[in-house]
């Protein structure tokens, strides 16, 4: 078993990500994981990352405040705001953006894995 506690997640930058702060909660330099790793970010007012796709499959759970999260794959493009307990998938190679459109942060929790799988 590894526990971390809150009190000493790391804190990680993760590129184009703007009024963000985001956590390391398991994996990674949190600690040892051999298939995933999961962040906490909270996200301020107005806050966001691109539109930026990856190899990689990703989870989102909203744990507080509402968020817009946005798809785009295969030219098609969707939208939906998430509230607490609200989650959502984006596949590999899917494009996603996460939007704080609110006056209220976001907290909300992310699962993927450690490295992309191989190609099929």
């Amino acid at each position: 078993m590894h526990v971390t506690r809150f009190e000493n997640a790391p804190v990680y930058e993760a590129p184009n990500h703007f009024d963000m702060r985001c956590l390391r909660l398991q994996g990674k330099e949190a600690g040892p994981s051999e298939q995933m790793w999961m962040g906490l970010s909270q996200i301020l007012p107005g806050g966001r990352t691109g539109l930026d796709g990856s190899p990689m499959e990703k989870l989102y759970l909203v744990l507080e405040g509402r968020l817009t999260v946005i798809g785009e794959h295969d030219g098609r493009t969707e939208a939906h705001e998430l509230g607490p307990y609200d989650s959502c998938r984006f596949a590999p190679g899917e494009k996603r953006q996460l939007e704080n459109r609110s006056q209220r942060p976001v907290l909300v929790a992310l699962v993927m894995p450690t490295a992309a799988p191989p190609p099929r």
